[in-house]
């Protein structure tokens, strides 16, 4: 299963969200790291990191890839 979360509630990076607080530091982050939680679901996410790039999974949205 590959998708793509278009309607973001949460942040990617810390889980929190998006209408709350600030988000800049994460988006930075965001850059240089895979995303850690599920946008849509605010689950954590299994990220595995190669060094051709890094795929990320939630268990209800399925896959992102870099």
């Amino acid at each position: 299963m590959t998708g793509t979360v278009t309607t973001a509630a949460y942040c990617d990076r810390c889980g929190g969200s998006l209408a709350e607080g600030d988000h800049g530091a994460c988006a930075a982050a965001r850059r240089l790291e895979p995303p850690r939680y599920c946008g849509a679901c605010r689950r954590r996410m299994k990220v595995q990191v190669v060094p051709a790039g890094w795929t990320a999974t939630c268990v209800e949205h399925g896959t992102l890839r870099s």
